[in-house]
């Protein structure tokens, strides 16, 4: 009659024995986990990313630089308002600057709408711009009269046409993979902390952790 007992203390302590220490079980850190997403969370709340932050730092750049160079041809060629009224209400395709002026405005308005505005994550804003001020440019330059106006025929095309693809690179290859790779650790990452979750429910000290006292045999 007292083999019953005995047989299934023998089968308890050999499981006990077979289920490896807590120790050994490979854990998850949640609080890791959770400091990374919500690190992604703040820089999602401050805004945009600092990547595109620069980005439309650059832009800004464009249109500053292009109209600083408009400004000082303005004066080379006899005075602001003299050339100011020649160039804008006078307006000639073959020898005016105002033109290349206004298409760095454009650029600036569609690309601040789009990326910071609006935190487009496609490539058809910035597609858009290029291929408008490169069509331009090209027909500019063949068409107009500029080269025989001196330095400044070649230099305002060339910079605009530059500054252009460098924004278009820079939107490509740096803005847009940097933050579709951030997005995909902060998706990683709060998989991670989910499952995490589920299996640790809550964190246990090392006082839960005791032997129970050793009962009486046959009791």
């Amino acid at each position: 009659m007292n083999r019953v007992p005995g047989d299934a203390e023998n089968a308890h302590s050999s499981s006990v024995e077979s289920c490896p220490p807590l120790r050994d079980v490979p854990s998850i850190n949640p609080t890791h986990l959770m400091a990374r997403i919500e690190s992604y969370e703040g820089r999602e709340k401050k805004g945009i990313s600092d990547v595109r932050r620069t980005f439309c730092l650059f832009v800004t750049f464009d249109l500053l630089f292009i109209t600083l160079l408009w400004i000082i041809e303005l004066n080379v060629k006899g005075g602001i308002e003299t050339t100011l009224e020649k160039e804008v209400l006078q307006y000639d395709y073959s020898s005016s600057y105002f033109d290349i002026f206004l298409l760095a405005v454009f650029r600036f308005k569609v690309l601040i709408l789009a990326y910071a505005m609006c935190r487009l994550r496609h490539w058809w804003a910035i597609a858009f711009t290029t291929a408008v001020t490169s069509a331009f440019l090209l027909a500019k330059v063949i068409i107009s009269q500029l080269f025989s106006q001196g330095a400044f025929g070649y230099v305002l095309p060339i910079i605009s046409f530059i500054l252009a693809w460098i924004e278009t690179w820079f939107l490509d290859f740096k803005v847009l993979p940097q933050e579709a790779e951030e997005e995909n650790r902060f998706l990683i990452a709060q998989d991670a902390s989910e499952r995490a979750a589920l299996l640790h429910p809550g964190v246990l000290s090392d006082g839960q952790f005791y032997s129970p006292p050793e009962s009486v045999a046959g009791s």
